[in-house]
């Protein structure tokens, strides 16, 4: 893949309006960020689209949503890129779109996409909310971004088995019916850390969050509305994630079995969630632990990209779908 996959970027926008570079590269949606700079930085650009299996779309919705652009306006910005586009160039005509591929990791910015059907159906989309059961998300087309919220302010948690006293933890606020139920089971459980909206990152800084991650077992990521970084940030400090979401793809799934350092639950375990984690053995939890410390680099994103990280990791995601896309 690293030899031959060549991806064109259209040169094409204003790079002081929505176009060519990211907003940021902290936050939580730093991962839409970090794609666009690492792609002009990898040896997967080209500036000769005949060598191109795939082309980009450079637009992001980031950097519009930070410009104060109401919904219908991104919409309507994304829908003129792309008639832009096929008057300008020959290729997404080719193919309807089916070898363009789109990278947002704003949950406002997959909605943009709606403006352009043929985008919808056949366009390939970076996104982070990953939902099929919304937002018209398409499994094996589409692909997950993982939400990373930068810059960790503390190292990766290791194989510190012994320092983690408590069996599960999560903080958030209770923005879907699966939180609200969390919180009223076990907001008083004292074996499960339950901080509904209690841990106030301006109030008491991302410290005492971060120790919360490095002294737990397992990390709770009920899936909510929208994208979250919760996934990564168990990742980052070593907590086993329990992955609690209908409906959802999980990121790298055609590339990393989620069962090997994650627990997967259905949203109706809630209930039995405090038994079902204390029947993991403690053999199993410590497999489950060094395999995360196995897979943590490929959550990270770095500038210039190195090899087996987030940018390659979605970029091995790409190539495997570029054979899909010749009509």
């Amino acid at each position: 893949m690293e030899e031959e996959f060549k991806v064109f970027v259209y040169p094409d926008g204003d790079p002081e309006t929505y176009f060519h570079t990211p907003r940021k590269l902290t936050g939580k949606y730093a991962s839409e960020g970090y794609f666009f700079k690492n792609i002009r930085e990898s040896r997967f650009f080209t500036d000769d689209p005949r060598r191109a299996h795939l082309f980009f779309l450079p637009i992001s919705c980031h950097k519009m949503r930070g410009r104060g652009l109401t919904n219908e306006r991104m919409i309507d910005e994304v829908e003129k890129y792309v008639e832009h586009l096929k008057f300008e160039y020959p290729y997404w005509n080719r193919t309807l779109g089916a070898d363009h591929f789109f990278v947002t990791c704003h949950d406002i910015g997959v909605k943009a996409t709606k403006g352009v059907p043929h985008m919808m159906k056949n366009s390939i989309r970076v996104i982070c909310s990953s939902r099929y059961d919304d937002d018209g998300y398409i499994p094996h087309k589409d692909v997950t971004l993982p939400q990373v919220q930068l810059p960790f302010f503390h190292p990766p948690g290791g194989n510190d088995i012994k320092n983690r006293n408590t069996l599960a933890f999560w903080a958030g606020r209770s923005d879907s019916r699966l939180k609200e139920d969390l919180i009223a089971i076990w907001d008083n459980d004292t074996e499960i850390d339950i901080q509904n909206s209690r841990v106030d990152l301006r109030a008491t800084g991302p410290v005492v969050y971060m120790e919360k991650l490095y002294k737990s077992k397992f990390c709770l990521c009920p899936h909510g509305p929208i994208g979250s970084s919760r996934i990564a940030d168990s990742i980052h400090f070593g907590c086993v994630p329990v992955i609690m979401s209908k409906y959802y793809d999980l990121p790298f799934n055609d590339i990393l079995d989620w069962t090997q350092f994650s627990i997967v639950l259905k949203e109706t375990d809630v209930y039995q969630l405090k038994y079902t984690l204390r029947s993991i053995s403690e053999k199993h939890f410590i497999t489950l632990n060094h395999n995360i410390v196995k897979i943590q680099k490929h959550f990270k994103w770095n500038t210039p990209p190195v090899r087996q990280d987030a940018f390659h990791m979605v970029m091995y995601e790409l190539w495997r779908r570029r054979h899909l896309i010749r009509y």
